[in-house]
């Protein structure tokens, strides 16, 4: 009727369209896709036959638009085919996503719904939430879209996702009740239609302390706003297609009479409308009818006396929109005339199916509500809803009070109530508390009560500190779970242990060496080199006590320049014993004693020094330019604390180990030349094998670190350094303390002289 009126209300206007008259055919889709399909074709078909019109324009009138259909599935199928021969469709209640080229709609895309519903949450700072939706187009996008820009949106996180079935199946509906009943999340949004609506409310009553948040295909359902079901789904809030009103609308449908139409799909509308309505019915009567006591439509009924809702015009929602479908259609043929004259040339009517598309795009006009209509890129509209919420009266009447309301892309302007429903956290209560509202008093008289009180868990979801993590009950925070190489746990524990037990045999090894430095042994392997040498191992062992415990910034700045200035020292003293070595051969042989000058023990002990300082100025240049600093490291696990050292620049760290690395090689190379020289204690050798040992142990190490989350990490550089410090100690030492304490008769210069002498 509501189209019916729009085109009568036209074709009377002699602004619009002058000398053009606008027919329509109605088809019923009856809820049934392939039904609703054949008909959109129907109404496309034979237009080769119309096309071809004489000059004096007569013919079957062509199809120039479509307005429908009902559901977003149909309009999916019926606009990917219909949209190959570019004829137009306005729909007025489909807000599926997706663009189709000649796709046009008055209602909002539903992507627009997903933002207006977010908004809702975000208004009432309700960031814990379910969603439902339906099994179909329409909720499988939603579910999608709504995913996305709720984490855009940084509003809240959903508790749960479901998806309602269409065959209303017990069983399923059973479970997803029960998921509602047990979930802490008191939010509940729903995008559904009304038929799978009505089973889930049914099925979910006495559920009591939700709150529902209604889709448009479901928030002005009548089979729900009942008293039996408002107890519990009192208090909803839904998001509406934009309400307007239709002057003259009234009249029209006043003026309907049976009698006034011919027996086509519209006729037949009418009559069942009629028979409806007076519970009568026109003649010839069905068998028993009359002997039933029935009545006969006589046409003398009065249908502004009749109780009906069929003149309830202040409601208009959907039908608002079919007015404004079909005045968008009206507009843009109108503009395409002022262009194209009539029967300008015989396939005109072609050239109208082809151009009739890039007008609608260019639509603009106001209703008499005062409604600008006009599309964009994507055929939508300037989205535009009411928000409804559904009170529940003291005296047990039902009341869904409406708010008129502008919602842009970010912002919903106008809500329906200042107040947050019943079971709310809200800010007037102090944090962790809720509204209760007083036995007997007005919905605005209330206590706050703690939300863990009663049956409602509070529908408010507070984000917890950067420390804390919510409960499994998510009813409080409790501290995150913090990860790090502790001295109390049994890792911890043995790192620190082996690293004292290195610094306590160096410590054993150098009071030997103190002790028996008069000796060959000790003489004869350079001494002072001996002891330094052992220092810096002694530092290498405690350098690793820096990795274990809580990260601080000083142990985090300490730890890898201590490692890089020890290890340097250690190795910068078994280069210079390797260069010693190789000196002493040089010189022993004819004119080799003048080699023997540039390794004095000034030259020895400056030598170490400036390849020490070298490492030095690396670890001081990384400390000014990107120092290493604690770092807490959620990545791993949301609910535990990684503390950490970041190395700051990957760059000095790797120049760090770098340049250790190139010492350590050099060193290796310069003793594996001189691993068979002619010497009673060959130095060389064990020279070589302690870089050998060294060296694997770091070439190990870079992978194993790289892929080593957390605390694994550093547990894997303490190894190293253990590793590295212990092979290195064993290698030089093991051997000549055997010698000092259990070989006393080796340790002579006779000895060691006349092995030597036989050696060469």
């Amino acid at each position: 009727m509501i189209m019916a009126f729009a085109i009568d209300e036209i074709n009377k206007n002699s602004n619009l369209l002058h000398n053009v008259t606008l027919g329509y055919s109605l088809y019923d889709n009856c809820a049934t896709l392939i039904i609703g399909f054949s008909g959109a074709l129907s109404l496309a078909s034979g237009r080769e036959e119309q096309f071809l019109l004489h000059e004096n324009c007569s013919g079957s009138p062509p199809v120039l638009g479509i307005v429908g259909d009902s559901y977003s599935t149909f309009t999916i199928a019926t606009s990917n085919v219909l949209g190959l021969f570019k004829l137009p469709i306005v729909s007025f209640p489909s807000s599926i996503f997706g663009i189709f080229p000649s796709f046009f709609r008055t209602i909002p895309s539903d992507s627009f719904q997903v933002r207006a519903m977010i908004q809702i949450l975000k208004y009432f700072g309700w960031t814990w939430a379910g969603l439902l939706v339906s099994d179909d187009d329409y909720g499988l996008h939603v579910a999608q879209s709504f995913q996305s820009d709720l984490a855009q949106s940084g509003g809240g996180c959903l508790a749960y996702l479901e998806v309602l079935p269409w065959n209303s199946e017990p069983s399923e509906l059973k479970r997803i009740v029960n998921l509602i009943k047990t979930s802490t999340a008191r939010v509940v949004m729903v995008f559904a239609h009304d038929m799978q609506s009505i089973p889930l409310m049914e099925e979910v009553r006495n559920v009591t302390g939700l709150q529902w948040i209604a889709s448009e295909a479901w928030t002005a359902a009548a089979a729900l706003q009942t008293p039996r079901l408002m107890p519990y789904l009192g208090g909803t809030l839904g998001i509406a297609i934009r309400r307007g009103e239709i002057p003259g609308l009234r009249e029209f449908m006043l003026q309907i009479h049976p009698d006034q139409h011919d027996d086509d799909t519209y006729g037949n509308l009418v009559k069942q409308f009629w028979e409806h309505t007076f519970h009568c019915h026109h003649a010839p009567p069905p068998s028993g009818w009359i002997e039933a006591g029935g009545a006969l439509c006589t046409g003398q009924e009065d249908l502004q006396k009749a109780e009906t809702d069929f003149l309830d015009l202040s409601n208009l929602r959907s039908e608002y929109n079919i007015y404004k479908a079909v005045y968008a259609l009206a507009y843009a043929l109108e503009n395409m005339l002022q262009c194209e004259p009539v029967c300008h040339l015989p396939y005109f009517l072609l050239l109208i199916l082809l151009q009739l598309v890039h007008y609608l795009q260019k639509v603009n006009f106001t209703t008499s509500f005062g409604d600008e209509v006009s599309f964009d890129e994507n055929g939508d509209v300037l989205p535009i809803y009411d928000i409804t919420n559904w009170q529940w009266l003291p005296d047990g009447g039902i009341k869904v009070q409406h708010c008129d309301g502008y919602l842009t892309t970010l912002y919903i302007l106008i809500l329906v109530s200042q107040q947050p429903p019943r079971s709310v956290c809200s800010e007037s209560c102090p944090p962790g508390t809720r509204r209760a509202r007083k036995k007997g008093e007005p919905e605005c008289c209330f206590d706050c009560i703690p939300c863990s009180e009663g049956k409602i868990n509070s529908t408010e979801c507070i984000s917890c500190p950067e420390d804390f993590w919510s409960s499994p009950q998510r009813d409080l925070c409790v501290p995150k779970k913090t990860e790090f190489l502790s001295y109390h746990e049994p890792l911890g524990i043995c790192l620190t242990a082996t690293s004292l037990l290195g610094t306590f045999i160096c410590a054993v090894v150098l009071a030997i060496f103190i002790h028996h430095r008069s000796t060959p042994m000790v003489r004869a392997n350079n001494s002072e080199l001996s002891f330094l040498l052992l220092v810096s191992l002694k530092l290498c062992f405690l350098c690793s006590l820096l990795f274990i415990g809580h990260p601080r910034l000083w142990t985090c700045q300490l730890r890898h320049a201590a490692f890089g200035i020890s290890f340097v020292l250690c190795v910068s003293c078994i280069l210079v014993k390797t260069m010693v070595v190789l000196a002493v051969f040089k010189a022993s042989k004819p004119g080799g004693g003048a080699s023997l000058k540039w390794f004095g023990a000034v030259q020895q002990r400056g030598t170490v020094l400036v390849l020490t300082s070298v490492q030095a100025a690396i670890c001081t240049a990384w400390l000014v330019s990107a120092s290493p600093v604690p770092h807490k490291n959620t990545q791993y696990q949301n609910d535990k604390i990684v503390y950490e050292c970041v190395v700051g620049s990957t760059i000095g760290f790797a120049v760090l180990l770098g340049y250790i690395g190139l010492l350590a090689l050099l060193s290796f190379l310069l003793a594996f030349l001189a691993r068979n020289l002619p010497d009673n204690f060959n130095e060389a050798k064990f020279i070589t094998f302690s870089m050998l040992i060294f060296c694997a142990v770091w070439v190990a190490f870079v992978p194993a670190y790289v892929n080593s989350p957390g605390k694994y990490a550093d547990a894997v550089e303490v190894f190293a350094i253990l590793a590295s410090s212990f092979g290195l100690l064993l290698a030089l030492f093991g051997p000549k303390c055997y010698i000092i304490l259990f070989k006393p008769e080796r340790n002579t210069k006779k000895a060691i002289m006349g092995r030597g002498t036989t050696t060469s």
